[in-house]
């Protein structure tokens, strides 16, 4: 955790599938700072939009959500999470298939570690779900952030942002599982 002039501030990081659909989820919440669309978990430094899609870096498309722990919580942040995402796809998320869809928390220290593992047990234990939670909790590599035209899309494009998490099933998906 880094001290801000502002106050407190952390880090986290999750891949949900399109980086696009992880950001307005985090982003309408008090306490947090900043949400960034980028890519992590592979082994080319730097990647581009191009290379990740190619599944030949080892990225996950995910999001980087800067916020005060003070008003929002590192647990408040996985709920918010694991009802974005099908927990249960192993070969990406809705319309987005492949390795840089798939979904994966991503721990900054060892506090971050053990709560996504409690949180990942409570929603295998709550019956939500007929098949097997397969979302990875992995240790957090380099974040690169994306480039310019894919940071707040939602905001920046609002009729192509509806449109696109509408067609993918995202949001049929949620309704069906959580009801709102």
């Amino acid at each position: 955790m880094s001290e801000t002039v502002a106050g407190k501030s952390s880090v986290a990081t999750f891949a949900g599938g399109c980086f696009w659909c992880m950001v307005k989820p985090f982003d309408q919440w008090p306490g947090i700072q900043k949400v960034v669309s980028g890519y992590t978990g592979g082994t080319t430094e730097h990647p581009t939009y191009e290379e990740v899609c190619s599944e030949s870096t080892g990225h996950y498309e995910a999001v980087q959500i800067t916020f005060d722990p003070d008003v929002i919580s590192y647990d408040e942040l996985l709920d918010i999470y694991w009802r974005q995402i099908d927990p249960t796809d192993a070969g990406g998320q809705f319309y987005d298939r492949g390795p840089s869809y798939q979904t994966a928390i991503f721990y900054h220290d060892e506090d971050q570690r053990l709560r996504a593992e409690a949180s990942k047990r409570r929603l295998e234990a709550s019956g939500r779900f007929s098949k097997p939670i397969v979302t990875k909790i992995l240790e957090a590599k380099p974040f690169y952030e994306a480039e310019d035209y894919h940071q707040g899309y939602y905001r920046r494009n609002p009729a192509h942002y509806n449109r696109y998490r509408q067609a993918s099933g995202r949001d049929r998906f949620i309704e069906h599982h959580w009801g709102d």
